[in-house]
């Protein structure tokens, strides 16, 4: 493997590892203070069952995407290509959810719809380009 391939191998690791972080972050946060987490949203999250769904969705998913982006990241199992393909496909499709309801719902402010809409598109397209 040439420098120019081990840089760019470099580059594409450390994309797989920020992504996780984040949804490391995320999830931390989702499963410590499920309200907070929603109240950007306009989203109630009062009973234990929503508690529950956003610890689970949000905290318990993204615990779980970080930990297989970690493998991707440290390129154990073979993972690697699958893990990035599939977490991108989500991510795009999560951007394209946002998309949709802009289409068919009333228009929002930029903060938290169209900020996170960057966020996923930025995130699966940097990961589409990972290797």
């Amino acid at each position: 493997m040439g420098r120019a391939s081990r840089e760019a191998a470099r580059m594409d690791t450390i994309v797989i590892a920020v992504v996780g972080v984040f949804f490391l972050a995320m999830g931390g946060y989702a499963l410590v203070a499920p309200a907070a987490l929603a109240r950007p949203f306009r989203l109630r999250v009062q009973s234990p069952e929503a508690r529950s769904e956003v610890r689970a969705v949000y905290g318990g998913f993204g615990i779980a995407i970080a930990a297989v982006l970690g493998l991707a990241a440290a390129d154990i199992g073979g993972v690697r290509a699958g893990v990035v393909l599939a977490v991108a496909a989500a991510l795009a499709g999560m951007a394209l959810g946002r998309l949709i309801s802009r289409v068919v719902d009333a228009g929002t402010a930029f903060y938290p719809i169209w900020f996170y809409f960057c966020v996923e598109l930025l995130a699966a397209a940097l990961l589409f380009t990972a290797r």
